[in-house]
C-alpha cells in the first residue's frame, strides 16, 4: 500500500497560485516577449507558474440501483464523472475493468490501479422518491472518508441535473474543503441575427442553455439587455436593458417567480453596469450623462435609499466588490477617453481611488471589465498591453493592504475578454474568439486547462453564479 506522501495533494496547499497564472501551451504574444513586458510594465509577467504535482487519481465505480432507479443511477454517474473532470482537480478514472464493477470495494485492486480516491454510488427507490447514497473512499487508508444522501428527481425533472451537480460539489468539498463549480450557472447577453440581445443562462457544464428574457419593442426597434450580475443567494439577476423608451435602465429579475422590477431614476442620465453588494441588499451602478457621472447605489431589497458613492466628470462604470464588501473596483476613463483603467477604493470613500491596471504615465493602455474573485484577493479584467494585439485577460494579485503585488496575463490564441470568476476562485468564464468564431470559454488558472462552454454565439460579458440549490 502507498504511503501518505503518495497522496500529498489532498492538502489545499497544492492549490497555491504562486507568483503567476496561466499561459496556454504553444501560444505566445508575438510582439511582446517576457523581458519586454517586464521592462515596459514592471510587475507584469507572462507564463505559467504553479506547483507541478500530479493530480490525485479518483476512480468512479459504476453506480447501482435498488428498488428501481437504474436510469437515474447511470445518468447521475455520468454527470458526476464529467463534473469532476471539469473541476480540474482530479485525474478521473471512470472506465474500469469489469471485475471492479460491483458493490463490493476491493481496496487492494483499486490501489494497484493507482486510485487515491474512489467514489461509489447507489440509488435507493425510484422516480420522484429516489435517493443517491454517495460514498467517498480513501483507497490508501482503506476506509470510507465521507458519506452523503442526495435526493434525485426523475431524469426528466427540471432539477435532475442540478441534483447531480450538488453531489459532485460535495465530493470536491470532502476532499479539499473548498467549493466546487458544478452546481452553478452562467448568465450572459447573446446577440441574435436581428440585432436583439436578451439574457441567456447555461449550466456550468454547458447543458441547459435557455433564454431568460424575451423583450420586444421599444424605441430602438430591437431589445438590448446587457451586463447581468447575480445576487449573492443566486435567486435574482440585475441587469441593464434598453427595453423601455430606448434608454438604458436597470432591472432586477427574480428567477423563482419571473417578476421584474426597475431601479428608480431620480437623476437624468444612462443607468448601466449594475452589481450587487455582497450584503445582497444594495445594487451599485453607473449613471453617465445628465450633467454629472459617477457610481450610485440603491437599496433594492427595501426599495428605498438612493445614494451616491462618487461623482465627477469622468465615466466610472462596472463596480465589483471584495468578498467582505469593504472595497470596490471599477472601470474609469479619468486618464483619457481612449485609455480606460481599473481602479479600487473603499466603499465608504475614505480614500481616493487607486489604479490597479498596469498604467505607466505616457504609455497608452486599454483595460476594462473588472471582476473581483470571491476567494482570495484577486481582480480579473481584460485589456491590451500598450493597446497592441488582441485583448487578453489579466489578473491582479493584491496584498493585505489592497496594493497590487503581481499582475499576470493569461494568453490564448485569439481574443479573450470579459472574465467572471467561479465560486472556487480558480476558474474563469470569459468571452473568446477562435478560428471558428466567438463563444464562451472556461479556463482553470491552476492547470491551464480551457474548455468551450458555448460555441457558435456572439456573447456579451458573462457572470458566474454562486453555488445553487437543485
Amino acid at each position: 500500500m502507498r504511503s501518505r506522501s503518495a497522496r500529498s495533494l489532498r492538502s489545499p496547499r497544492f492549490l497555491a497560485l504562486g507568483a503567476a497564472l496561466v499561459c496556454a501551451a504553444g501560444t505566445s504574444v508575438p510582439s511582446l516577449g517576457a523581458q519586454d513586458i517586464e521592462e515596459r510594465f514592471p510587475g507584469v509577467s507572462l507564463g505559467l507558474t504553479y506547483e507541478t504535482r500530479t493530480l490525485p487519481a479518483l476512480a468512479i465505480q459504476p453506480f447501482s440501483a435498488r428498488g428501481g432507479g437504474v436510469a437515474q443511477a447511470t445518468q447521475v454517474e455520468n454527470i458526476i464523472a464529467r463534473d469532476l473532470r471539469y473541476s480540474d482537480r482530479f485525474t478521473v478514472i471512470d472506465a474500469i475493468p469489469a471485475a471492479l464493477a460491483s458493490e463490493e470495494v476491493d481496496y487492494a485492486l483499486w490501489d494497484e490501479l493507482g486510485a487515491t480516491w474512489l467514489v461509489t454510488g447507489r440509488i435507493e427507490g425510484g422516480g420522484a422518491s429516489a435517493v443517491l447514497i454517495l460514498e467517498l473512499h480513501d483507497v490508501v487508508y482503506r476506509e470510507v472518508a465521507e458519506r452523503g444522501r442526495f435526493r434525485i428527481p426523475e431524469t426528466e425533472a427540471p432539477g435532475f441535473r442540478m441534483s447531480g451537480h450538488v453531489a459532485s460539489d460535495s465530493i470536491v468539498r470532502w476532499v479539499f474543503n473548498e467549493p466546487g463549480i458544478a452546481a452553478t450557472r452562467i448568465v450572459f447577453s447573446r446577440r441574435m441575427e436581428d440585432g436583439s440581445q436578451d439574457l441567456w443562462v447555461v449550466d456550468s457544464d454547458g447543458e441547459n442553455l435557455r433564454r431568460l428574457t424575451s423583450h420586444r419593442g421599444g424605441e430602438l426597434g430591437v431589445p438590448i439587455s446587457l451586463t447581468p450580475s447575480w445576487s449573492p443567494d443566486g435567486a435574482r439577476v440585475v441587469y441593464t436593458s434598453y427595453k423601455d423608451e430606448g434608454l438604458p435602465r436597470i432591472y432586477e429579475l427574480d428567477l423563482r417567480t419571473g417578476d421584474e422590477k426597475q431601479v428608480p431614476t431620480p437623476r437624468p442620465g444612462d443607468y448601466m453596469s449594475p452589481a450587487y453588494h455582497p450584503d445582497g441588499e444594495f445594487v451599485y451602478f453607473a449613471i453617465n450623462g445628465g450633467g454629472s457621472s459617477g457610481l450610485f447605489r440603491y437599496n433594492i431589497a427595501d426599495d428605498c435609499c438612493f445614494g451616491s458613492l462618487m461623482q465627477g466628470p469622468s465615466e466610472d462604470i462596472s463596480p465589483t466588490f471584495a468578498p467582505e464588501g469593504h472595497m470596490v473596483a471599477f472601470n474609469s476613463n479619468r486618464l483619457g477617453a481612449g485609455a480606460p483603467q481599473i481602479y479600487l477604493m473603499p466603499v465608504d470613500a475614505s480614500r481616493r481611488p487607486e489604479i490597479v491596471s498596469p498604467y505607466i504615465y505616457g504609455t497608452p493602455g486599454y483595460y476594462t471589465s473588472p471582476d473581483w474573485s470571491p476567494v482570495g484577493n484577486r481582480i480579473a479584467y481584460h485589456g491590451r498591453v500598450e493597446r497592441r494585439g488582441a485583448h487578453q485577460i489579466l489578473v491582479a494579485e493584491l496584498d493585505a493592504q489592497n496594493r497590487v503585488r503581481q499582475t499576470s496575463q493569461i494568453t490564448f490564441r485569439g481574443v479573450n475578454e470579459d472574465p467572471s470568476w467561479a465560486p472556487d476562485g480558480r476558474h474563469l468564464v470569459h468571452v473568446g474568439e477562435r478560428d471558428y468564431g466567438y463563444g464562451l470559454f472556461v479556463t482553470d488558472l491552476f492547470t491551464g486547462n480551457s474548455r468551450t462552454l458555448v460555441s457558435g454565439i456572439r456573447p456579451n460579458p458573462p457572470a458566474w453564479s454562486p453555488p445553487l440549490a437543485p
